[in-house]
């Protein structure tokens, strides 16, 4: 029978025409000391009979009798916690440090096609395999890419351009970890502990009274976050009651009425439910796919005392020097580690007699792509007939998994 219950019986068993003085509160509170103290003592299964016991031997006041019995049974329930302890979020820092497996999902408002990424820890709570699906809207220029993390190497394969990427690389791993990071609730959590602690965000925690329902974290970040990289004003995160688990994160731009916006949320499913060691590894691909493999060779040049903009006017240069020369090893490598064979039919047409000019290089105007956009002038001959070509680019940046050294991406042609 239930605490709340035994109390009203007991009250109902009590003759309750009786006034109380003075000398009679303070007799209760003594009793109720001693029986509390007493109570701590006891196991529950006998607590509430001993001590009605006891209480209505005394000479007290059966008015005064309640009081203590309500007084200590209550504070006995609260003593042995019972009733539910505040929300930390600690809590869930320790809770998602024994997750060996985690599916994560993320939507973007106005986009269709969502992130997914399937996470595999190791017993230290370090990343150990990721596969990721990147929709297009991600990074339009490089289109949809799948991405698996395993062994110390990424395999990237890029659908629209229908290229498989190798790299081994430390800075790209590293890039890789602090990018699902972002994701993984242990280390966002220990993030809010302590831009919290620094005053830089603001914590509400809001615990409903439904078991069924989740706990609600919001954290509002102050301005000076900016600084620090924080991309949002604010983040409500949704809390499993039972494990203290993470289900949901939704994050929310300040707008100019003062309301927030909803940018983005991301899910948390399937905590520690197996994933297949299949997932970590790359679907069938076409046969014609072009593998480009950067573990095994040097990609680009390298920039050595060059400064960005000069060693991307001699990547351009040298690349369609190449091309004229028919070098389609040396064009290979500074247009990413192209194989050659792909390399002698993509520019098999494009016949280029001499570089007219290379202009200024100027930063790449798709936000995220990085490097330069160097304009350029070829003259070329077709069927006989010479003329003036303006490729759309080219691209250059840094190599992803070789950051000294600098290639094409694109817009050669």
């Amino acid at each position: 029978m239930k605490s709340a219950e035994n109390i009203e019986k007991l009250i109902k068993n009590l003759d309750l025409d009786i006034d109380t003085n003075e000398k009679t509160d303070q007799k209760i509170l003594k009793e109720l000391i001693e029986a509390h103290e007493k109570s701590k003592k006891m196991k529950s299964v006998s607590i509430e009979p001993n001590i009605r016991s006891k209480i209505m031997k005394s000479p007290i006041t059966k008015l005064a009798a309640a009081v203590i019995i309500v007084g200590v049974v209550l504070s006995f329930t609260i003593w042995n916690k019972t009733t539910p302890t505040a929300y930390a979020l600690e809590q869930t820092i320790q809770a998602s440090h024994s997750v060996r497996y985690l599916r994560i999902k993320g939507f973007n408002e106005g986009m269709e096609e969502q992130k997914e990424f399937w996470l595999e820890f190791d017993e230290q709570g370090s990343i150990k395999n990721i596969r990721a699906h990147m929709p297009e809207w991600e990074s339009p220029s490089d289109g949809a890419r799948v991405v698996i993390w395993r062994e110390g190497k990424a395999k990237i394969w890029f659908k629209k351009k229908n290229t498989l990427l190798t790299i081994k690389e430390k800075r790209f791993a590293d890039k890789i970890s602090e990018t699902v990071q972002l994701f993984d609730p242990k280390f966002a959590f220990q993030r809010f502990s302590e831009m919290e602690k620094s005053g830089l965000v603001k914590i509400d925690i809001e615990e409903p009274q439904k078991e069924t329902e989740a706990i609600i974290v919001t954290a509002t970040y102050s301005p000076e976050c900016k600084e620090f990289g924080v991309p949002v004003d604010r983040t409500i995160l949704f809390i499993d009651q039972a494990t203290k688990l993470l289900t949901s994160l939704e994050s929310y731009l300040l707008i100019e009425n003062g309301d927030y916006e909803l940018i983005d949320v991301v899910e948390f499913h399937d905590y520690n439910k197996r994933i297949d060691p299949a997932v970590f590894m790359l679907d069938e691909l076409p046969s014609d796919v072009i593998e480009i493999d950067q573990t095994i060779q040097d990609i680009g040049l390298e920039q050595g005392n060059l400064s960005d903009e000069d060693i991307a006017v001699k990547v351009v240069r040298e690349f369609y020097e190449a091309l004229i020369a028919k070098d389609y090893v040396k064009a290979g490598l500074l247009y990413g580690g192209v194989p050659v064979a792909t390399m002698e039919e993509r520019f098999k047409d494009l016949k280029i007699i001499r570089i007219i000019s290379i202009g200024e290089p100027k930063p790449h105007p798709t936000p995220g792509v990085g490097g330069f956009m160097v304009p350029c002038k070829l003259e070329i001959e077709k069927d006989g007939i010479k003329s003036v070509y303006e490729p759309y680019g080219p691209g250059i940046r840094p190599v992803r998994s070789q950051p000294n050294r600098w290639s094409i991406h694109g817009g050669v042609k």
